[in-house]
Order: structure tokens, then sequence, then C-alpha cells
């Protein structure tokens, strides 16, 4: 999929940090699967939990009918958007437990949480929906 999105938009993937040191980010999320296969981001974003400069919020979402395996969610905001994480752990959530599909709606709404600019979230949602027509 990102190889179909134009240059100049992208995630912010790798680049959250420098972006929320800089205040242009105001949430990062992050997920990984239970075991882990990622590196957590713990280590380059706790230090800036610990001296109050981000608010960190995890969230551990267990597999439908297993006692092993799931998904683990890591939040962080800057101080002043805890709404931020509210409304995101809320999708999250029903995405997880609902089963709920995603929408355009959605997807445009988690863009904006995330802190990407307007232009980028309407190229990504078109395409994403190009790719993955919604189920009607």
């Amino acid at each position: 999929m990102d190889e179909d999105i134009p240059e100049g938009i992208g995630p912010h993937e790798g680049r959250e940090l420098d972006l929320m040191l800089a205040g242009e980010k105001p949430l990062a999320m992050f997920n990984d699967d239970i075991p882990a296969d990622m590196e957590a981001p713990e280590i380059a974003f706790d230090p800036y939990v610990s001296d109050g400069r981000f608010i960190k919020q995890e969230l551990t979402l267990p597999a439908p009918g297993s006692n092993d395996g799931g998904l683990r969610y890591y939040f962080y905001a800057l101080p002043g958007e805890e709404w931020r994480l509210r409304r995101i752990i809320e999708i999250q959530k029903a995405f997880f437990e609902d089963n709920a599909e995603t929408t355009p709606e959605l997807e445009t709404e988690i863009g904006r949480l995330l802190g990407y600019d307007e232009a980028d979230i309407e190229t990504f949602v078109r395409r994403w929906f190009q790719v993955r027509p919604i189920n009607a």
C-alpha cells in the first residue's frame, strides 16, 4: 500500500518522536502482535513520559477465543491532548471487540487524531478505499 502513496504524502513512521518533540504531532500510535515481533517504542518515548513531555497509554487486546496472542497498542500524546488518547482507544476497541469495519469517515478521524494534514488524509483515504473497497 505504501508504494501507492505519492511522494511527500506518507506516514509519520520513523519520524513520530521528532515530530512530537517539535510539537508538530499531537498523538502517536504503535501496535504489535503478542508476543512482540518489533522493538517497543518505549525505549525512545518513555524518557519523555518520565519528564512530563508526553503522556502514555497502553491497550492490550487479547486474540478472540485464545489465551495467548492478540495486539498491544502504545499511545503517546502531548500534554493537553488527552482527549485524542480517549477517542483513539475507543476506535481501536470498537475495531477489535465489536469487529467494526473501517469507513472513510473513521480513517479521516484517525488521521486527524494523529495530526496528519487534511490533504494527506484525503489522499490516503481515497487510495485506501480504492484498494480495499467497503463491503456493501
